[in-house]
């Protein structure tokens, strides 16, 4: 057995032990597997090109089931933000099992030695969770349990920007396969500042987008700026902002507001797409890295009780209309 394989056995074998010890309490979980899934890590560049060529990587993600039996479940997928795996995500896994919904967590990070990127992004492409996503509703749309016409991407932050442009009708062309479909994209508080090729051209699936007036990591402003141009395009694409929340306002961990005076962001960037999948800097002109001056540090996270509740009354609307447990 190689190196690599005693790491990934080792790793799941772990997030195993931790993830049933985390569940004792939570009596709505009846069953939990750590399913691997094969993928690549890409650079945005690479992935634009639509090139499957990368290093090959196995990422592990955690399903749970809410109820025994041999029926067919509806699934949301979670994509972390870029501090990986938090107590939000928790949350929201168990919301979704108190509906009748399947979970499933995605680990972008562990497999590829990365801890997080809030103090440097450049570790890992911006699109690489969207390449994870494709890989496992393809594995998963297979599993006995779930439903494979039922199943809903959701990311926040980092993750939220590739459960947005995970819609992207280029996007799955190149990379996802032809027989599977995301039912929704729900993305909170991802960055917009990134305009890519076709990028107006949206599968015909509701997409919805929260994030706060006050956000200082990603902006709302970009995200407003991306809804208005597909306003004319006729997509199920909505925009819910709420008034004097911050980044994380769904994290009930964050009750004390924090500053992450290193956590780099590009607020003030505006990031283009040309041709051969290059980025640029939209004001240079030249190819776009996160050493360009456009980038800053320093951000702030809070919980908004108020937002928190709206927020988790709107995706519940969606999960019930949308994947009717």
């Amino acid at each position: 057995m190689s190196i690599t394989s005693k790491y990934l056995l080792g790793r799941i074998a772990l997030i195993c032990i931790l993830s049933c010890l985390a569940t004792a309490g939570r009596a709505q979980v009846t069953r939990m597997e750590v399913i691997p899934i094969p993928s690549v890590t890409l650079t945005d560049q690479e992935f634009l090109n639509g090139r499957e060529d990368g290093k090959p990587i196995t990422v592990a993600g955690e399903l749970r089931l809410p109820r025994n039996g041999t029926d067919q479940l509806p699934l949301v997928i979670l994509l972390h933000a870029s501090g990986g795996i938090g107590s939000s995500i928790a949350d929201w896994e168990d919301y979704f099992l108190s509906l009748g919904v399947a979970t499933f967590v995605i680990d972008s990070f562990s497999g590829r030695g990365i801890a997080n990127t809030i103090n440097d992004q450049s570790q890992l492409g911006r699109l690489a969770q969207t390449e994870d996503a494709y890989r496992a509703i393809a594995i998963l749309s297979k599993h006995p349990r779930i439903d494979a016409n039922r199943i809903i991407l959701m990311g926040f932050s980092r993750g939220g920007q590739n459960a947005l442009y995970a819609s992207l009708n280029r996007f799955q062309r190149m990379h996802a396969r032809a027989d599977t479909q995301f039912a929704a994209y729900i993305a909170f508080y991802p960055d917009c500042t990134s305009t890519y090729l076709e990028d107006e051209d949206v599968v015909g699936k509701p997409v919805r987008i929260f994030q706060g007036t006050e956000d200082n990591y990603n902006p709302v402003a970009p995200c407003r700026a991306y809804v208005e141009r597909l306003k004319t395009k006729a997509h199920d694409l909505q925009l819910i902002e709420y008034t004097g929340a911050s980044h994380f306002f769904d994290a009930r961990a964050l009750k004390q507001a924090q500053q992450l005076s290193q956590a780099q962001t590009t607020r003030n960037c505006r990031i283009v797409e040309v041709e051969n999948g290059l980025l640029v800097d939209a004001k240079t002109k030249q190819p776009f890295s996160y050493n360009d001056s456009c980038v800053e540090r320093g951000t702030t996270i809070a919980y908004d009780e108020n937002a928190a509740t709206k927020a988790k009354e709107a995706v519940g609307e969606i999960i019930k209309a949308v994947l009717k447990p």
